[in-house]
């Protein structure tokens, strides 16, 4: 104990004597002011005050000074100070703002903010173009804290969550900062440099802050967040927004500035409320204090999310650059709330950087050498916001304990108690670990891993793991794995194993090595168009049993790699012995005189002594790549983490080969090909399109298993793969091929767009979805879907359902019915 308040009095000390320029903001009331900018009239230096109202300006040389004083809401003050000696103590007390409207020429008949509003909206483009190029010092702080977090997650205890949590369960659990050198060039080139990176409690880690990923532009038409939220200057704005002019002011420069409300016509839009600050006859933001809620931008844990940005002159461009941003929000769920801000602070802008053709690229984000060794003495000569006594008290906390619980008899001690087999195992599962030596034993449970299928009767599968990360370097990607499935079948009575190799050889382009063999009982169709828990239901509740199988006997090698930025590889070599299967029972729960079971044949669903293809050995080869047109990427030292961009498409090729089949005629050939793209829309949604195709040569008689199967549905419930790759109606095999194919599939989510126009319907927060599927066989008639659905469906936080109305097109018959869908559906495996 007396340790640790030594520690925190060095920490305070060295807070003290490395501050230059220090003080605490307060208003009027002697009410400390939070994250009040404070910078230099030149604009070299500048800062904001933490949540307690202290600030630190990091000025080295004595002499004259004029420091301005902004907050929102406040007249801005200038204060001229002569410093000689350091640390110089300025405490500064801020008056509220008082607006009028004597200086506002009012129409009759007319809203004045209207008429401000549209002038901000005409000059949009042309004031945001002002920005064509500019470096700038980037400052970002992120903080979550918890309250009554639960002590275990499924039978599985969460602990204090790296000692951030007290004997309430509550506390900061994230607390992380970064310091970065940023670039930028109109339209969309951006580069950030991190030289410095902080976690609480871990001195290996790495902060997720960014300074791209945090900036949100009020000049774009829409914000993303989560959805594509509307600005209050968007073109289409008074579709969305009321404005009512509170009053006016002038700013230290002399500009009026108009302080604007800003309130949504539609509650449940993709909109903001507050207050937006627009400056006259430039027409720009001086500043925004917005708010929306977890339900507008269609995240149900976070109750609102507050944003506050300032701005100040600059005499250089004619133009208002942004100097700080908060970010704050709350959430709550499960029983479970808790608060956080993302601070930021952008200094030291240089708009006429010395840019070449080579100063960007597809890397946007990099860390510098040792960006997370900084030591404390560091932090305090660079760090622009001050921290507060409870960030100061986390970094003090978890820094002590980080040696202690790094240590291998604190690991020890916390596996031993995790590593007990408890009574919840048999429903979860087992888990084991090394936590020193970073290895990973486990043992999933047979009692989630049994299902009924008409092949096999009542089975139950178990998997065994071990996994080694690479424990003297845990930011590698290195780790090798060793693993074992088994299944065994009760009414077929037959146990099948299969186990493999996998090896990651770093997380950067991450090349991986897989080798695997063994016994199975594989879907004929192998992108495995129906879950086994929900082949389950159908099958002994329904007597439909769709889920079709066959044994293959196999031994397989592939390897997958990223070869240059956006192009990667898959290879994959096997041999496979294959047999067909046959129902060995026909048990049901729920007996349905008007439905049956049908054969494990696809081809002759009524012939239950048939079989699909013939006995038979063969070899394969995959050779698939995917490109990622104009992906930039984030390099960490932990990796290189690739971001998509929807400017272009994606496309996959691929080729396959069957060949030394113990049957001659079904070696065959098939190359294929598939373009897919996601584009957001602004205010009016997200379109998806995903167009496939390929061709079969020397195939035509090769085994049906090899055919070319379509991903269908038979349930009438969302089979969980994405909407852009499935058939809502299409049976199962019904169009399965060995020649020629093409299907194409689309889909536009409104996203609020329609539904948030009509009355009562815009108050249920839902999203109207259309889509379309076609399908093209060589052989056969064009199969196509339309569907209109409405997405987001639930009630209060607990949004997890989706209700679509697809009409089908086969051979001329229409058929129509109602697909319901959960959107964890995915995990039901």
């Amino acid at each position: 104990m007396h340790q640790r308040l030594i520690i925190i009095f060095l920490l305070f000390l060295s807070f003290n004597l490395s501050a230059q320029i220090t003080g605490t903001v307060t208003d009027t009331e002697n009410k400390k002011l939070p994250y009040v900018n404070i910078y230099s009239e030149d604009g070299r230096f500048g800062t904001t005050t933490n949540e307690n109202g202290i600030y630190e300006l990091k000025i080295e040389q004595p002499g004259e000074y004029n420091l301005i004083f902004q907050f929102l809401g406040y007249k801005t003050q200038m204060k001229t100070i002569e410093v000689e000696n350091f640390p110089f103590n300025l405490d500064v007390q801020l008056k509220a703002e008082s607006t009028n409207l004597e200086a506002v020429n009012i129409t009759a008949g007319e809203n004045p903010a209207n008429a401000i509003i549209r002038k901000a909206i005409e000059f949009r483009k042309e004031n945001a173009a002002k920005l064509e190029a500019y470096t700038a010092d980037y400052y970002s702080r992120g903080l979550w804290r918890i309250q009554n977090a639960p002590e275990k997650i499924l039978g599985q205890e969460i602990g204090d969550l790296g000692g951030g949590l007290d004997s309430t369960r509550s506390g900061i659990v994230y607390l992380s900062e970064t310091i970065s050198e940023i670039s930028y060039k109109r339209p969309d080139d951006f580069k950030e440099k991190i030289i410095a990176s902080k976690v609480s409690g871990d001195d290996n880690g790495f902060s997720l802050n960014s300074a791209q990923e945090s900036y949100f532009s009020f000049y774009e038409n829409t914000i993303a967040i989560n959805s594509e939220m509307v600005s209050p200057i968007a073109e289409y704005a008074f579709n969305y927004y009321n404005y009512e002019l509170e009053g006016t002011f002038y700013d230290e420069n002399g500009n009026l500035i108009n302080k604007i409300e800003v309130s949504p016509k539609r509650p449940q839009d993709r909109v903001f409320s507050g207050y937006i600050y627009i400056v006259e006859e430039l027409w720009q933001i001086f500043g925004v204090e917005l708010q929306t809620t977890g339900q507008a931008i269609q995240v149900p844990p976070i109750e609102t999310l507050d944003f506050k940005q300032n701005y100040r002159y600059s005499e250089e461009n004619g133009f208002y650059i942004q100097l700080s941003q908060t970010v704050d929000f709350k959430f709550a769920m499960f029983g479970i709330s808790g608060d956080g801000r993302f601070t930021a602070v952008y200094s030291n802008y240089d708009f006429n950087p010395d840019f070449t053709k080579n100063s960007f690229g597809r890397e946007i984000m990099s860390f510098a050498e040792a960006a997370n060794k900084k030591d404390s003495t560091y932090w305090e000569q660079l760090r622009p916001v001050p921290l507060t006594d409870e960030e100061i008290n986390d970094y003090v906390k978890k820094d002590s304990i980080q040696e202690i619980r790094n240590s291998k008899p604190y690991k020890d001690s916390v596996d031993a108690v995790r590593n007990k087999f408890n009574l919840t195992a048999p429903i979860f599962g087992y888990s084991w670990r090394n936590s020193h030596k970073d290895r990973y034993f486990n043992i999933s449970s047979p009692l989630m891993g049994t299902h009924f299928n008409t092949v096999q009767g009542w089975n139950t599968s178990t998997t065994i793991s071990y996994r080694q990360n690479d424990a003297e370097d845990e930011n590698s990607g290195k780790f090798w794995r060793l693993y074992s499935s088994l299944n065994y079948g009760f009414s077929d009575d037959r146990f099948r194993a299969i186990a493999g190799f996998q090896k990651q050889f770093n997380n950067s382009n991450r090349p991986v090595l897989s080798i695997k063999g063994g016994i199975e009982a594989a879907q004929i169709n192998d992108r495995t168009p129906i879950s086994e828990r929900l082949n389950d239901i159908t099958t002994i509740f329904f007597e439909r049993n769709y889920l079709k199988l066959y044994e293959r006997k196999f031994a397989e090698i592939s390897y997958q790699q990223e070869l240059l930025n956006g192009l990667y590889f898959f290879g994959d070599f096997s041999y496979e012995d294959r047999n067909a299967l046959l129902n060995t029972t026909d048990q049901v729960i729920i007996d349905n005189e008007n439905v049956e079971y049908t054969s494990n044949n696809p081809l002759q669903p009524e012939n239950f002594g048939s079989v699909p293809f013939s006995e038979h050995d063969i070899f394969k080869l995959k050779l698939n790549t995917r490109i990622r047109f104009g992906q930039k990427y984030m390099s960490y030292p932990s990796g290189k983490f690739n971001i998509n961009n929807e400017k272009y498409p994606t496309l996959y090729l691929g080729y396959e080969k069957g060949f030394g089949s113990s049957i001659t005629d079904y070696n065959y050939d098939q190359f294929k090909a598939s373009v897919t793209q996601n584009l957001k829309l602004g205010n009016k949604g997200e379109f998806g399109y995903n167009l496939m195709g390929g061709t079969f040569l020397n195939a035509e008689n090769m085994a049906f298993v090899d055919y070319r199967h379509f991903i269908g549905n038979q349930t009438r419930v969302n089979n969980g793969f994405s909407n852009l790759s499935r058939f809502n109606l299409l049976p199962y095999y019904s169009l399965s091929t060995n020649k020629t194919y093409a299907e194409a599939h689309a889909e536009h989510d409104f996203k609020g767009w329609v539904l948030g126009k009509i009355p009562f319907l815009n108050k249920l927060n839902y999203n109207l979805v259309v889509g379309a599927h076609a399908l093209y066989t060589q052989d056969d008639k064009p199969y196509s879907e339309y569907s209109v659905g409405i997405d987001n469906l639930g009630f209060g936080k607990y949004r997890l359902l989706r209700l679509d109305y697809v009409v089908s097109n086969m051979d001329g018959q229409r058929e129509g019915a109602f697909i319901f869908g959960l959107k964890f559906l995915g995990v039901l495996d």
